[in-house]
């Protein structure tokens, strides 16, 4: 049974990307917002999640039904990302600019990251295309991917990622197969806004003035190298196209630790959240541990005690 379902699931998805590939533009739009209010008001674990990340990161303040259309607008973005990764195989070396546009490439850029770099995200705006702009761009990198459950659907959307040049790789054995990219004087990127275990390479950082448990590899690879953190972001615009925007270029310091680096990283997303926050992931459970080992109502009431990552918290605050 579990063979059949993972089958027909593959099947389902390469059908919609199938379809999504053959739909004009303007037809696509509008199937990416019918299927996000579809998927808001269906998914009933991941809608009450978004609600209350809404409250504790933007208060009490700001109405329920704002924060309501926050979430709806959050799940139509979600939908737009994936809608796109299906369609974006049709674009080539020769039609992607008709769809995106780049600001920050500048020639001095290009001068700091000429023996390598590490391109962060997070889940904000179109992430998967974010990634694919810079293979479209002339710098094919390494990806760090999570895995599906099925092993198929890994396999197709890896397809999908890899379709401007890049090489997408499993989080397991990831920080070798980066560190001996960089080496060579190659690219790497993945998302940072992910929870993970206080027992793996996390660390606590600041944000919406809470404390979450996030990786630190893009920094420990950034001091392990010395190349440069880009941090960059891709946002929709309203004609239906894109910007793919550098946000700087961030060097690491011997002196600063991971913890304090990945926390630079983070400062450079917030105020863009802050400012369109129905383009993040709020269905996304990130405050999953308390910082304390009291109750903590700031904190979203899915949160847990955990003593690893109060220890954590402990030690980037003092």
């Amino acid at each position: 049974m579990k063979k059949f379902r993972h089958a027909a699931e593959v099947q389902l998805v390469a059908g919609m990307v199938w379809l999504m590939g053959q739909m004009p533009r303007h037809a696509l739009l509008v199937l990416a917002q019918i299927l996000g209010s579809v998927a808001y008001v269906l998914d009933f674990r991941g809608r009450p999640v978004a609600l209350e990340n809404l409250r504790v990161a933007l208060g009490e303040e700001t109405p329920w039904l704002q924060r309501c259309r926050i979430a709806l607008r959050c799940y139509q973005n979600f939908a737009r990302t994936f809608s796109d990764l299906f369609w974006a195989r049709t674009l080539t070396s020769e039609t992607w600019q008709q769809h995106i546009e780049i600001e920050g490439f500048t020639p001095e850029l290009l001068s700091q990251i000429q023996k390598g770099a590490i391109w962060v995200t997070p889940h904000y705006g179109n992430f998967e295309l974010s990634a694919l702009t810079t293979g479209y761009a002339g710098l094919p990198m390494n990806i760090v991917a999570q895995n599906f459950k099925n092993a198929g659907l890994t396999a197709l959307f890896a397809q999908l990622r890899q379709s401007s040049g890049h090489t997408v790789i499993s989080q397991e054995g990831a920080m070798i197969r980066l560190l001996k990219t960089l080496k060579r004087r190659g690219h790497v990127a993945f998302l940072t806004d992910l929870n993970f275990r206080p027992s793996q390479a996390t660390g606590a950082v600041c944000c919406f003035g809470l404390m979450t448990c996030v990786t630190v590899m893009h920094a420990l690879l950034a001091q392990r190298t010395g190349l440069p953190i880009i941090p960059a972001v891709c946002e929709p615009l309203p004609d239906g196209r894109y910007r793919f925007i550098v946000l700087g270029v961030i060097l690491p310091e011997a002196t600063t630790s991971p913890v304090r680096l990945s926390q630079q990283v983070w400062d450079c997303f917030e105020p863009l959240i802050r400012a369109a926050p129905e383009r993040w992931m709020w269905m996304y459970k990130h405050w999953r541990y308390l910082p304390t080992a009291e109750a903590d109502e700031r904190y979203p009431c899915y949160a847990n005690r955990n003593n690893p990552f109060a220890k954590q918290v402990r030690s980037a605050t003092e």
